[in-house]
Order: C-alpha cells, then sequence, then structure tokens
C-alpha cells in the first residue's frame, strides 16, 4: 500500500511539472517571426513600401540559448532589433540608427499578444 501511494505521489508530480511546463510554453523561431512581423504591421506605417517591398523587411537576427533576435528595417534606414525571451514571449526593442551610430531602448512588448490566437 506505501508503494502505491508513493507511486501515485510521483505520477502527481509528473503530470503537474509536464502541464506547467507546457502552460509557459517554448516560443520557437517561427514564432517569434511571426510575432514581430504582426507588430510591425500594426505599428508601422507600411504604405511607403506599397510599391517597393524590400524597402522595409523584418528578418530573423542571431540567436542564443534564451533569445532569438528579430530585425525591423525601416525605409529609413533605422533598425529595430526585436530580443524575444524564448521561455515567456516577453521581448524587449532595442532602436538602432547605424548612420548615427545611435542606439537606444525603445520599450518592452509581450510576443504572445501578436500571434494568431488559433495557434
Amino acid at each position: 500500500m506505501k508503494h502505491l501511494a508513493t507511486l501515485l505521489a510521483l505520477t502527481a508530480l509528473l503530470l503537474c511539472s509536464c502541464h506547467h511546463s507546457d502552460s509557459t510554453g517554448t516560443i520557437t523561431a517561427q514564432m517569434a517571426l511571426e510575432g514581430v512581423n504582426n507588430y510591425c504591421h500594426s505599428e508601422y506605417d507600411w504604405s511607403v513600401a506599397k510599391d517597393n517591398s524590400s524597402m522595409m523587411s523584418v528578418t530573423m537576427g542571431e540567436e542564443t540559448e534564451t533569445e532569438y533576435q528579430v530585425i525591423f528595417r525601416s525605409y529609413t534606414g533605422a533598425l529595430v532589433h526585436f530580443y524575444v525571451d524564448k521561455a515567456t514571449g516577453k521581448t524587449r526593442l532595442v532602436e538602432t540608427v547605424p548612420a548615427l551610430d545611435v542606439d537606444s531602448a525603445a520599450g518592452t512588448i509581450n510576443l504572445l499578444d501578436y500571434i494568431e490566437k488559433n495557434r
């Protein structure tokens, strides 16, 4: 009987820990790109790129163990680097103006707010 109680406790613990990791989720590279792309299309004016889509872009940057970098390039030449936390989706924005050699923190977003809800 004691072994059965131990087995049930371990099973419950395993199920709870599996559910917890699923609920926090893991952000994939595709999700990071999709979310940042959706954010950029909702927050920036893309009309200037209507006739020439290469004027503005969203591309994947470098990846570390904990985050993805996604880069938005504006028609002005400015860049916004999105650093997406793989575990939480919390995303830091850093604006860069290469011509002026200027970087500045531009806030944070929750990437999950910009990913299609039907996933």
